[in-house]
């Protein structure tokens, strides 16, 4: 008997793109399977891939332009411009991306966001009047100061001293708001997470590891960030010339989504007034997720590494919170898989490339065992 197979994966980070990744599974399936009807859904939650996987589901165009990564190194970042809707749409892993660095070589003390600010004001110029973002997969942990720097926000100490990193925060005494705060008309920031910006669960002692933080840096880290919640809360901010002054509304650190990407969720709703929404929402609706999942028998979804933070709004959890919803049997394909209960209740089955051959081997050749895995997995399927 013959079924409706959608194929809808994340990244496989470092290894393969969504859609690589789901042409890999794909072809597996049909060895398998040939007689499947098998439609393919790249999918992404704000994180790597984002602007390319919702660029061509829009039919935006790629633009390129000359920025620098987190470590103010000159580089060269895609973005996309969909000049129908004057839209722009900025994948930050393209300039601070963790990938675009060598493992272990710079410490996030070091990096920050300014690269992204080349990427607005060349938008902008384009004639983008809206803006769509997606903040995960970065290196950074500033909350955003690098950004507010390059677009023109001033921060000062007691003595009037501009700071220039963000491991100077803790110092913070006064910001000075540009002549220009509104870039555009709407900025919306897909998040893959829901951290607030600080504490246990805030961004430094969550994902500061990932990138490089040491419990010894945690301290200095949410000092600082701290200290920028604080005095954007408290503290009136000069706007002109003329010492006019007012209060800007600080998003707040305690939004769920706030710790994105080091907290440049938070500093977007603070110095910009973007909003946040989930990004595999945006995807699931530009790319009509609803009506593939009515055609399908079987769903198969995955990533690079599944472990319980998939089901805190990673693309493969929310695929497969979709499919329950709908009473689809879901199926898993990951490259390394945590085996726990949580996953195992959202998932019909799950499947992993250290299954079939060691970790090296299968970043070497993502591909070819992602193939061999979706061709075994689709003999072990849910509907056989």
């Amino acid at each position: 008997m013959s079924y409706g197979v959608l194929i809808a994966p994340d990244k496989f980070k470092g290894t393969l793109t969504a859609r690589e990744a789901a042409r890999a599974m794909a072809r597996g399936w049909a060895r398998t399977r040939p007689t499947d009807t098998v439609e393919i859904f790249p999918i992404s939650d704000g994180g790597d891939g984002f602007g390319e996987t919702l660029g061509e589901l829009v039919g935006a165009q790629r633009r390129r332009v000359r920025t620098v990564n987190a470590a103010h190194q000159p580089c060269t970042a895609a973005w996309w411009w969909d000049a129908r809707r004057k839209t722009a749409i900025i994948e930050s892993a393209r300039v601070i991306g963790l990938a675009m660095l060598p493992p272990g070589k710079f410490h996030p003390f070091d990096l920050d966001t300014f690269g992204l600010g080349a990427v607005v004001r060349q938008a902008v110029k384009e004639g983008a009047e809206h803006c769509v973002i997606g903040i995960g997969g970065s290196s950074t942990n500033d909350g955003g100061f690098g950004l507010a720097r390059s677009l023109g926000w001033r921060f000062l100490d007691a003595n009037g001293r501009e700071l220039e990193r963000w491991t100077e925060l803790d110092s913070l005494a006064r910001l000075v708001r540009p002549p220009r705060r509104r870039w555009f008309k709407s900025w919306v920031v897909a998040v893959d997470v829901r951290n607030p910006l600080l504490g246990a669960r805030g961004a430094t002692r969550v994902y500061g590891p990932q990138k490089g933080l040491r419990p010894a840096d945690f301290p200095v880290a949410e000092r600082c960030l701290k200290r920028l919640s604080f005095v954007a809360q408290q503290a009136r901010f000069t706007v002109s010339p003329a010492n006019r002054s007012q209060r800007l509304k600080p998003g707040r650190h305690t939004q769920p989504g706030a710790g994105a990407a080091g907290g440049l969720g938070f500093g977007l709703t603070l110095f910009f007034g973007a909003r946040f929404t989930p990004g595999f929402d945006l995807i699931a609706q530009r790319g009509g997720l609803a009506g593939r999942l009515a055609r399908a028998d079987l769903v198969v979804t995955g990533e690079g590494a599944m472990d319980r933070s998939t089901l805190m709004g990673k693309g493969a959890g929310q695929v497969a919170a979709w499919c329950r919803a709908r009473d689809i049997p879901c199926v898993a394909l990951a490259g390394a898989l945590e085996r726990s209960p949580q996953l195992a209740r959202h998932f019909t089955r799950l499947h992993a490339l250290t299954d079939l051959t060691t970790v090296a081997e299968a970043k070497a050749r993502a591909a070819f065992w992602l193939e061999r895995l979706a061709a075994h997995a689709a003999g072990q399927s849910a509907l056989v």
